[in-house]
């Protein structure tokens, strides 16, 4: 479950990732537009929630090494993330997004996610060495 999940979510993040970076200012247009649509934003909560939610019930693992914990954590934030989309105000995410400075630390937020999700493909797709049998 472990390599399924770090292929799946290490994939998916650097493939967003280089989307966003191929069309810059669109995406930080979209994002910025997407947070002043009060009803989008709650249902992107709900899937979040949901991805969270599977992520953490299917694989709630805080030992074995980095990878199933990056996997763990990475539900744990986006369950917690739904549940903020969802049950907070509007006006009160359009002030938590705007405090990120998303635009202006765009490539930082980018850096750090292509070293998690390049981590996480890493992690899926490596060979483990085989086990040495005890004699």
């Amino acid at each position: 479950m472990t390599k399924f999940l770090a292929r799946l979510l290490g994939l998916w993040i650097v493939l967003v990732i280089v989307g966003l970076v191929l069309t810059r200012q669109a995406s930080v247009a979209t994002i910025n537009a997407l947070f002043s649509d009060a009803p989008l934003m709650w249902v992107t909560g709900i899937f979040t929630m949901l991805v969270g939610l599977v992520i953490v019930l299917l694989h709630n693992r805080w030992s074995g090494g980095g990878l199933p914990v990056v996997v763990t954590l990475y539900g744990w934030i986006a369950l917690l993330k739904g549940i903020s989309l969802v049950w907070l105000p509007a006006p009160v995410q359009g002030i938590a997004w705007q405090s990120l400075r998303f635009d202006r630390f765009f490539f930082v937020y980018v850096f750090v996610a292509l070293v998690i999700g390049g981590y996480l493909v890493y992690g899926g797709f490596a060979r483990r060495p085989p086990r040495r049998r005890a004699a």
